[in-house]
């Protein structure tokens, strides 16, 4: 089988404009194009949209990865190309790639196989570049404060107590902590600092939560980025650092409309990683596609307890949004990994192990249908090594949950492999819902019991505990007015505890955070859990070294 980028190179794409027009309704002048391929969307056109009547949203998930990832996003895509090949008026909503990932371990985030979005490469790369605006914009804000107490720090702010980092979308673990304005005088005041890759910044979040270029603007200003010497917070807009700072996203917070190989429309904007921020595309780009197609598929960051459960209690808390039904995306070789099996052994049949393994999936379809209050389906993600034994064991083992499992050959065929998945996910739209949606928490829990909700109603934690400092910082974010924001947890993708290593559904685990950050732009409150780093290192061989030119402009090793 030809590789990703390979088939992405030999795809015939329709222009943009006409994917707009003939697929959403929307017109060229309503757009603002990048290319032939790609195109950005007007958001005062979308703002007219706000009469119609919205189409079924769909959310994509998954159980607790392996290290690889379960094709969460390549079933997204064969999902969304499935149910457009049956006539159906859909479009995709994804996450833009970090280029971190893309030259580190993981690889790109554009789909796989024949169910992918095009332009792959630029998509994964440059793309429109929404992430350089918002890198910009990040680091713009950090250059303010430090010469702000270089000319005379008319606002007294202790620079021990400044929050705010610098960021860039590359996974670099020597700029973690850092020390700045080394050099004399000129060069400022020496404090310690350190840098966040871009995905993991609170700009990122405010981007994808934002729906107006005033809203935007005021999110901007409520951002705190320390604290006076009084103890007061100190705010973007305290340095006047909130209207350049919009000025450097007002392009990039149009949403971006690509197509996928079978030519149906997606919006890909946005990128914030689950694990370490609230793992969901924005929210203009969902709502746009809720108003200009009868269904929108939509991802969330890797499994059901991280991607999903931020979907639910940050973004739709937020935005008013609501799912209509989930895919929970399984794997036999994931399955296995929760079973006890190596990663090197997951290509052998276990029959055994699936069924041991199988604890992981349960817990997550609980908490979609019983905490969530969402229907679902699982979209068995079959690979190659898959015996019939085994994706028969899963369907059985599924369906003695009380859910409809559907193997799915989406990424050898496209579409047509998610056929029955499509089917599936209509009939479960078309019957009325057994559920009622709500959050894992109320507004009104303060936010340890937010976050203790969370851990025990979720992970299956039986406490919270804290580092000193983090409770002392959280008592600080509860003080000045913030305790009724949502919280966001920040943890390993791999287990349900902080322990990676921990797999299956574990019980009676501690939860236990290291460090508090206070996104109050973005309206919530981070949690940083175990030994989680919100600015990734590159592996020992990174996918960097794969990757290549040639003479004639052909990009090679992508993934």
């Amino acid at each position: 089988m030809l590789s990703d980028i390979e088939i992405a190179n030999a795809a015939e794409l329709t222009p943009i404009l006409q994917i707009a027009r003939d697929e959403l309704g929307i017109e060229p002048e309503h757009l603002v194009p990048y290319g032939h391929d790609k195109a950005k969307v007007d958001l005062g056109y979308l703002s007219s949209l706000a009469d119609r009547e919205p189409g079924k949203l769909i959310l994509v998930t998954a159980l607790s990865p392996t290290p690889a990832g379960e094709g969460k996003t390549t079933t997204t895509v064969g999902l969304t190309d499935a149910l457009h090949g049956l006539g159906k008026k859909t479009v995709a909503c994804l996450r833009e790639p970090s280029m971190g990932p893309v030259f580190g371990m993981k690889g790109g985030a554009a789909g796989g196989g024949y169910a992918q979005v095009v332009p792959m490469s630029d998509i994964n790369l440059h793309f429109t570049g929404d992430f350089a605006a918002i890198a910009a914009a990040n680091n713009l804000l950090a250059a303010i404060i430090d010469n702000h107490v270089h000319q005379g720090n008319a606002l007294d702010i202790d620079v021990r107590t400044v929050t705010w980092k610098r960021v860039v979308d590359l996974n670099d673990r020597a700029l973690r902590d850092i020390v700045v304005g080394m050099g004399g005088v000129a060069n400022g005041f020496p404090r310690q600092d350190g840098f966040d890759i871009v995905v993991a910044s609170e700009l990122m979040a405010i981007f994808c939560l934002t729906e107006s270029w005033a809203d935007l603007k005021k999110r901007i200003g409520d951002i705190v980025v320390g604290y006076t010497r009084g103890k007061k917070p100190v705010t973007a807009r305290d340095l006047e650092a909130d209207g350049a700072m919009t000025v450097l996203l007002r392009d990039a917070v149009m949403p971006n409309l690509v197509q996928t190989l079978e030519h149906a429309p997606a919006f890909v904007h946005g990128g914030p990683f689950a694990n370490i921020a609230h793992g969901c595309s924005s929210v203009s780009a969902t709502r746009a596609g809720l108003r200009l197609a009868d269904y929108v598929v939509t991802e969330a960051g890797f499994g059901a307890d991280l991607g999903a459960e931020k979907f639910v209690d940050i973004k739709c808390r937020k935005s008013g949004l609501r799912p209509d039904a989930a895919v929970v995306v399984a794997t036999v070789r994931a399955l296995k990994y929760h079973g006890g099996v190596a990663l090197a052994d997951l290509e052998d049949e276990d029959l055994a192990a699936i069924e041991k393994g199988m604890v992981n999936l349960t817990r997550h379809l609980h908490n979609i249908r019983e905490v969530y209050g969402v229907p679902c389906v699982v979209a068995v993600n079959r690979f190659p090594s898959d015996t019939d034994a085994e994706v028969a064991k899963v369907v059985e083992l599924v369906g003695n949950d009380g859910v409809r499992a559907f193997p799915a050959t989406h990424f050898v065929d496209g579409g047509l492999g998610a056929r029955a998945l499509a089917e599936g996910v209509l009939e479960v739209l078309d019957e009325p819902s057994p559920y009622t949606f709500g959050f894992t928490y109320p507004d009104d829990y303060t936010l340890t019991e937010k976050v203790e909700a969370i851990a025990t109603r979720l992970y299956g934690a039986s406490q919270v505990t804290w580092d000193g400092k983090a409770r002392r910082r959280l008592d600080r974010i509860e003080a000045d007015g913030y305790g009724h924001l949502p919280v966001c947890v920040a943890k390993t993708q791999y287990s349900f505890s902080t322990d990676p290593s921990l797999r299956g559904a574990p019980l009676g685990h501690e939860l236990h955070v290291r460090e508090v950050r206070l996104s109050a732009g973005a309206g919530f409150v981070v949690l940083v859990c175990g030994d989680i780093m919100t600015m990734p290192g590159l592996p020992k061989v990174p996918a960097s070294a794969r990757i290549d030119l040639t003479e004639d402009g052909t990009i090679l090793g992508l993934s």
